[in-house]
C-alpha cells in the first residue's frame, strides 16, 4: 500500500504535489485542533481539573502532529527527517509563534510556570544534542554527524512519563484562575460520543502523515534538498500550526499567558515525545547528519537561550521588541538552511 501511494505521488505534476502537501498540513492541523478539543471534553465529562488539561493533554494534543510524523518518516526509514521535524519544531514554536504572538498582544509570564518550566525546556535542548553527539571522537560531528540510539529513545520516553507526572503533581499544588472551573453542561455530548470523535481525530493525523511523509520526500528529491533541511523547515512549521492558532488566538483574546505556557511544553515534548518516540520505534536509532551539528542544534540551543534569558530579564510580559528579535532568529534559520 504504501509502495502504490509513493508510486503514485512520484506521478503527480509539480504544482498537484505542492498543493498536496499544503492540503495535508492544512487537514493535519485542523485534526489535531479537533483532537485537543475532544480531549478536554473528555476530560472536563471525567472531572479532570482544567489546570491538568491545559498542562498534559493539550501539550500532548498540540505536539501530536509532529510525533505521528516522526515515527512514520523513522518506519519509512527516514531518520534524518523524523529528528529534523522534532528540532524544527523546538525553533519554529520558540521563535516564530512565540515572534508572532507577541506582536499580537504583550505575552503575560506566569513566573511560577516560566521559571520552572523554562529551565526543563532549556535543559531538553542540551540533552536532545548531547545524547546526539559521537562520544568517542566528537570531532566526527562535524563531518559524519551522530546518531540519537534506540536505548536513548525509550530513556526519553521514560522522561517523558516522569515530566508529566511531575506536571500533573505541580499542577495540584496550583490554585485555579477564577472562572477556570468548568461550567455545568459544558460537554453536550455523552463520554461514548466524545470518545469516538477523539478516535475520529486521531484518525484524520495519521492519515494526513501517512500521505504527507511520501509527498515531502518527492518535493525534496525533485528540489534536490536534503530530506533533513525540508523537515527542518516547512514540516516543522506544518505541524506547528497548532500550536501557532492556540498561541495567536491566546495573545489576541489577552492570555498571553497560555500561549507561552504551550510553547514550552511543546518544546519539551518534542524532545522527549517526538524524538524519543521515533528513536524508540527505529532500530538504528536517528540519524544527525553534520548540518544538524552545524546548523540546527546551535541555532535551537541559540532560541531556547535567547528566550531564558529574556523571560528572566523582563518584568511582566514579552512585548515586541522581543518577539521582533524572535522572529530575526527563525527567518535567519530558515534563509541558512536553504542556502
Amino acid at each position: 500500500m504504501e509502495e502504490l501511494l509513493a508510486q503514485w505521488i512520484s506521478g503527480l505534476p509539480g504544482v498537484v504535489l505542492f498543493l498536496l502537501i499544503a492540503l495535508c498540513l492544512l487537514v493535519l492541523a485542523k485534526a489535531a485542533d479537533w483532537l485537543v478539543d475532544e480531549a478536554v471534553d473528555l476530560s472536563q465529562r471525567s472531572g479532570i481539573p482544567k489546570v491538568v488539561i491545559g498542562a498534559t493533554i493539550v501539550s500532548l494534543g498540540t505536539t501530536s502532529p509532529e510525533a505521528v510524523v516522526s515515527v512514520l518518516a523513522a518506519l519509512q526509514g527516514k531518520p534524518s527527517l523524523a529528528l529534523g521535524n522534532a528540532v524544527g519544531s523546538v525553533i519554529c514554536d520558540t521563535g516564530l509563534i512565540l515572534g508572532l504572538a507577541s506582536f499580537v498582544g504583550p505575552l503575560r509570564l506566569d513566573r511560577s510556570i516560566v521559571n520552572r518550566q523554562g529551565w526543563l525546556q532549556l535543559g531538553a535542548g542540551f540533552l536532545l544534542v548531547t545524547a546526539c553527539l559521537p562520544w568517542s571522537n566528537l570531532t566526527l560531528a562535524w563531518t559524519e554527524g551522530g546518531r540519537l540510539d534506540r536505548a536513548t529513545g525509550w530513556f526519553f520516553l521514560l522522561l517523558l512519563a516522569l515530566y508529566l507526572w511531575a506536571t500533573v503533581k505541580w499542577a495540584g499544588k496550583t490554585a485555579p484562575s477564577p472562572g477556570e472551573a468548568p461550567a455545568e453542561n459544558s460537554v453536550p455530548d455523552s463520554t461514548a460520543v466524545i470518545a469516538a470523535k477523539l478516535g475520529l481525530a486521531l484518525l484524520l493525523v495519521l492519515a494526513s502523515c501517512w500521505t504527507l511523509i511520501p509527498a515531502v520526500s518527492e518535493a525534496a528529491f525533485r528540489l534536490g534538498v536534503p530530506d533533513a533541511i525540508i523537515a527542518a523547515t516547512l514540516v516543522a512549521f506544518g505541524t506547528s500550526l497548532p500550536e501557532l492558532v492556540t498561541a495567536l488566538s491566546a495573545a489576541r483574546r489577552g492570555h498571553g499567558e497560555l500561549a507561552v505556557g504551550n510553547v514550552i511544553g511543546a518544546d519539551i515534548l518534542n524532545v522527549l515525545f517526538v524524538a524519543g518516540a521515533a528513536a524508540a520505534v527505529t532500530k538504528g536509532g536517528l540519524e544527525a547528519p553534520p548540518p544538524f551539528f552545524r546548523l540546527y542544534f546551535p541555532s535551537m540551543l541559540f532560541i531556547l537561550i535567547v528566550f531564558r534569558i529574556g523571560s528572566l530579564t523582563a518584568k511582566e510580559h514579552l512585548g515586541r521588541a522581543f518577539g521582533a528579535l524572535l522572529l530575526a532568529v527563525y527567518v535567519l534559520v530558515t534563509v541558512l538552511s536553504y542556502s
